[in-house]
């Protein structure tokens, strides 16, 4: 196997294994088996192998390889729902037929992707940034109602 093979694989293995969230700690790493290389090569073997960053459970920016969840956005309703049981909602508010649900960054999209696919009648759709979604209620519909609905997607509180 050649050398660059081997550090390929090293890197997924350290990616895949440990919350890397900088070239510095990847390459310090990588020191630890031997592998003594530049900034310059590792940023290129990043981009090779597709590596990008993710928020984690805790809100924590870290490396993670394709084949991760982390790094899956809402092609799979499974895991984007499995992802937001995890990781949770922080609170729920309401405003008139409006609700502002705030998450972690990073995972308002799979939550409000969740949420769009149960086609709750509570909930006329979403609308997701980065730490925010903003729910559109029903008419008529109380906000227990809407809690009862999100509690089928994602643990919450009612603020």
């Amino acid at each position: 196997m050649k050398n660059k093979d081997r550090r390929l694989e090293a890197i997924k293995m350290i990616v895949s294994g440990q919350d890397i969230s900088c070239q510095e700690e990847l390459l310090k790493e990588l020191g630890k088996q031997g592998f003594k290389m530049t900034q310059a090569t590792l940023s290129r073997d990043l981009k090779q192998l597709k590596v990008a960053k993710a928020t984690n459970a805790v809100g924590k920016y870290i490396y993670v390889l394709p084949a991760s969840p982390l790094y899956r956005r809402v092609s799979d309703t499974f895991l984007t729902a499995a992802s937001a049981k995890q990781i949770g909602v922080l609170n729920v508010k309401f405003s008139g037929n409006l609700a502002v649900v705030h998450t972690l960054p990073g995972h308002a999209s799979h939550i409000a992707y969740d949420i769009d696919n149960k086609r709750f009648e509570e909930i006329l759709g979403t609308l997701a940034g980065d730490d925010t979604i903003i729910l559109v209620m029903a008419e008529g519909v109380t906000r227990e109602q809407v809690m009862e609905k999100l509690a089928e997607v994602i643990p919450c509180e009612m603020k």
